[in-house]
Order: C-alpha cells, then structure tokens, then sequence
C-alpha cells in the first residue's frame, strides 16, 4: 500500500498534497489537530476542510488527530505503516511570525521540535521516502529590506540592474539579521531538514515559500492576506494594512501550483535540497494593488485603514527566484497569477462567507 503521511493535512498546503497524492493512487494519512484555532480564533478553523477531505476522498484518506510534539504518537504512527510510506508532507506548523511572540515556547517546539519528530520518525520506519518541508522566506529575516528599494506610486521596487531583480535567490544569507521568533524556529527546522538529507542521505527538501496561498486558505489577520483581504472586501469587515504605507511587494503562489513542484520533487528526488519557491515576477503585487484588485473582483468598496507600525522583521519588498527549481526541474510552471488567484478564492468562498457573516 503506497502511503503518503501529510501533517497540517487540513490547511492550505496540507489538503491540497492530501488531494492530489490520493488522486494519484496513495493512501493519505493526515495528521491535524487544528491548532490553526488555537492560533487564531474559530474563524481560522480547519475543521471545515478535514470534512471536506474526508468526504471527497473516503478510504483513500485517514485522519489522525495527533499533534506533531507527541514523539510517541508520531513515531508509532509511522511504526504502524513502516515502509509503505513514500512520502511525507509537512506543512504543520504555527505560522505567523506575531503569534510567535506571544508565545516562543509553543511557536517554537511545533515548528522546531515538530519537526525533528517528523525527521526521525521518517529515518527509524522508512528511511527512502521523500521527505517534503514546507519552509519560510523568513529564514532570511529582514535582510531583504536592506536591498536597493525604489518608491513609486503604488509600490517598492528595485533597480532592474540589481542581482535579485528577478526574485531572491538561496544565496542571500540567512545569518546576522532580524527573524522573528517565528522566523527563527523555522531556520531550525529548515538547516534539520538539510541536515538529515545531507547526514542520513535522506531524500529531503526545504521549499522556502512566500505567500503561499489559494482558495482553501482559512485566513486570518495574522497569516494568509490574500484570502483574509478578499474575505474583508466580501464580507464588508475592516480591514487594517500595517506599515509602509501599503506599498509592500509578496509574490503569491497558489496552492496548486506548490503541490505541482512537490510532485516533480516526489518523482526526481534529492537529498538536503533548498528551494525558494513562490510566485516568482509571474504573480506578485503591493498591498494597494491587492486591494484594488479584490474591490474590482467583489464589487464592493473595502474598508480599511492604514496604520504606520510595521510588523517586527516584515520584508518591504520579497519576490521568490524560482530559477534553481526550475532548473532541476524543468517541466514545472507557474499557472496561477494574483487575479487568477484571488478571483478563485472569492468564487470558491463567497457564500460561505456570506452565511458566517449571516447576511
């Protein structure tokens, strides 16, 4: 039995692997306790998507309702399918690099200690499978912001000569700059994942995303813009925009086209691989040209404000140089653009928005 085990398998990045290795013939083994709740309130709830999966998928997905710092849980679970397992998927994590502060020891030992769980459990029970990370560009802290940046009218951006115009390479360093606490426990797991490829010949790969998002995002204030500014501009809720007045630059990668790089990576694998990944100068935008964008998509007039207090280590301006990927594999391409994006996500939600909002 081919099995794949997916840990956050009901969040953004988790469904969508969990949806298409099940479509591909495995077994899926979803590991999720929705700590997306605990994290964010119940409007960041995964519950919805867990019965979605296992509605549409039945016996081709299994759900355990484990938390990835219980070693013993996560190693008898890969004890119980042992070899069979081919794959591991792990996207579980506290994801945002505010909530981190607020709580480091519970931030860190999900992102940190999750992971080495994960690692070795993969090493002890099945130890050629390929073993996919879902990293951070936070990694490399706020040394983007130290880059050559131009102001225009809408948004930041840098000289058309300078090295990274095309996106930010794995070259940038990730040492002697402000992280985040989450950006710390993330460069944990991230050098653990290399390091068990690199030691153990492990076959593993930190896919060190920008915004990564798509239709099944549960987003919230603290982590998922793209969805939780179209969710605001469809359901009339206030919006705040946090620092640099708005003209923040995020490449944005849609789900599907992520899970379409694992899959290569699945098929060709390498050991203690680095990727940035995202949405490359294919699909990025300001905050201004989001929001402009889910006003133009919706209808409807979005309230928000500006507040000129940016969030600690926030990148003014990040786009992903997807090159080194594309290079090992070729075949793959983005598809998916900002309006592409963002039009998927107000057809996909906007009535269930409209009935938790209770118009």
């Amino acid at each position: 039995m081919s099995t794949a085990i997916v840990t956050g398998s009901a969040g953004l990045i988790g469904s969508e692997a969990s949806r298409h290795f099940a479509g591909a013939g495995m077994t899926v083994v979803g590991v999720d306790n929705d700590m997306r709740q605990q994290f964010f309130g119940t409007e960041a709830s995964t519950r919805w998507q867990q019965r979605q999966l296992e509605s549409e998928l039945g016996d081709n997905y299994i759900h355990i309702d484990g938390d990835i710092r219980d070693t013993d849980l996560i190693d008898n679970l890969f004890s119980k399918y042992g070899s069979d397992i081919e794959l591991v998927v792990h996207t579980a994590a506290q994801p945002s690099h505010d909530w981190a502060a607020s709580d480091p020891h519970t931030d860190f030992t999900v992102n940190a200690n999750g992971t080495l769980n994960v690692l070795q459990a993969t090493r002890d029970h099945c130890p050629d499978a390929v073993f996919i990370f879902t990293s951070t560009n936070k990694v490399y802290g706020d040394t983007p912001n130290r880059l050559p940046l131009i102001e225009t009218e809408t948004r930041w951006e840098i000289d058309t000569d300078h090295t990274y115009w095309n996106g930010i390479r794995e070259d940038m360093s990730i040492d002697n700059t402000l992280h985040s606490l989450f950006g710390a426990s993330k460069v944990a797991a991230d050098v653990l994942v290399q390091e068990y490829g690199r030691y153990f010949d492990l076959k593993t790969a930190s896919f060190r995303g920008g915004c990564l998002t798509g239709p099944n995002h549960s987003g919230t204030q603290l982590h998922g813009f793209l969805a939780y500014l179209m969710k605001c501009t469809a359901t009339g809720a206030h919006y705040t925009v946090f620092g640099y007045n708005g003209k923040q630059v995020r490449d944005n990668i849609h789900s599907y086209d992520l899970i379409q790089a694992f899959d290569h990576f699945f098929r060709a694998p390498r050991s203690g691989e680095v990727y940035n990944i995202g949405g490359a100068r294919f699909s990025h935008c300001s905050m201004r040209e989001a929001v402009e964008a889910c006003q133009e998509i919706t209808g409807r007039e979005l309230d928000h404000s500006y507040t000129n207090d940016n969030r600690i280590g926030d990148h003014i301006w990040y786009v992903s140089d997807v090159g080194k990927f594309q290079e090992h594999y070729p075949n793959w391409r983005l598809t998916k653009d900002v309006n592409d994006i963002l039009t998927e996500i107000y057809e996909a939600n906007a009535e269930r928005w409209k009935a938790e909002s209770g118009e």
